[in-house]
């Protein structure tokens, strides 16, 4: 099914494959007699469809945790480099586990990233050790402070294939109730749960035994525990897809500075656009950022002087093109991701 942006992520697979990515991304989780059932499909297409995809690197389930839930500040940060330090700079960001979606924008010379410390406290080590970094020249850090589009939503969800009926038919039942994440008091983490986390941010779809060996638990403390998680909105699931998926597309950065009274409802309209990946409040003059996709520069150019261009109360924008991304939602896994000089 093809979107209005003349560019569809799942192009290259076909119908069957399309639906148990959508599935997927309703429920990371689901398993794979439910997807079946869901899209009369026999339990073993759906088990050898999944398993190719995941071979193959096309895709991965992550089980992410939502920062802003456990009491976690996460910052969107940006280094400017001297001209020659960009990649490796932000190759060794990648590198660290409290980044998120590292990408070189701006023709590769500058460093976008989302920096998530593990617990709160822990938020301005990264922050005071950037700017003494060699050939770092600039930096600057905004704090993410609601999310309009993103996480456990995707362009899939909206996109995807299946109906109404059917994501419904696959929907959690251990689903947030209401807007989690903004809940009085953050929900505790122990060291329990961060083992069960670092399992599932490789693999959102270990099974429970290896989770239980994990964690030392047993399978019925993972279950019960992993249920908890869900539906407090701490833990959500999301999917990674391969870099060849999004260099079909023209991804780029939007900043917007909007007017405080306009704030909410400018980002329930960006939550709503085929081409907003990702939508969200943060602090400093430029308070909205999205990552948005297009198919080319000329939707890019329709898309900013149309959509964005209607948009109330809208003092300033400014956009940079992502050069190359480093890295996605999850972690890293190779043999040089414990050290960095970053």
């Amino acid at each position: 099914m093809a979107t209005p942006l003349g560019w569809e992520p799942l192009s290259g697979l076909d119908l069957l494959d399309r639906q148990i990515v959508h599935a997927l991304q309703i429920d990371g989780r689901a398993a794979f007699s439910r997807i079946a059932e869901v899209l009369d499909v026999s339990d073993q297409t759906v088990a050898r469809r999944y398993g190719r995809l995941r071979g193959s690197g096309v895709l991965r389930v992550l089980g992410l945790v939502d920062p802003l839930r456990i009491g976690v500040t996460p910052w969107f940060v940006r280094v400017r480099c001297t001209p020659d330090a960009a990649a490796s700079v932000g190759e060794a960001l990648a590198r660290r586990l409290d980044t998120r979606w590292v990408s070189l924008i701006s023709g590769g010379t500058e460093i976008f990233c989302l920096v998530q410390p593990e617990r709160p406290g822990q938020d301005e080590l990264l922050l005071q050790k950037l700017p003494r970094t060699p050939r770092v020249v600039q930096v600057t850090a905004h704090a993410l402070v609601h999310v309009f589009f993103g996480q456990a939503l995707s362009p899939v969800s909206r996109n995807g294939p299946l109906d109404a009926a059917r994501a419904e038919a696959l929907a959690p039942a251990e689903a947030p109730r209401g807007r989690a994440t903004e809940a009085a008091e953050p929900f505790p983490l122990d060291a329990g749960d961060r083992k069960l986390l670092e399992s599932l941010a490789e693999d959102g779809r270990t099974p429970v035994p290896g989770l239980a060996a994990a964690t030392g638990w047993s399978q019925s403390t993972v279950r019960r525990r992993m249920a908890e998680l869900r539906s407090s909105g701490a833990l959500y699931f999301d999917l990674a897809f391969d870099g060849d998926t999004h260099a079909r597309a023209l991804r780029s950065a939007l900043w917007l500075e909007v007017e405080p009274a306009h704030l909410a409802e400018v980002g329930e309209a960006l939550a709503r656009h085929e081409e907003v990946a990702f939508a969200s409040a943060t602090t400093g003059s430029s308070n909205v950022y999205a990552a948005i996709n297009c198919a080319s520069p000329a939707a890019l150019y329709r898309y900013l002087t149309g959509p964005v261009a209607q948009l109330p109360g809208i003092r300033r924008t400014e956009t940079a093109p992502v050069h190359r991304m480093l890295k996605g939602p999850g972690p890293l896994y190779d043999t040089q991701r414990t050290r960095s000089p970053c």
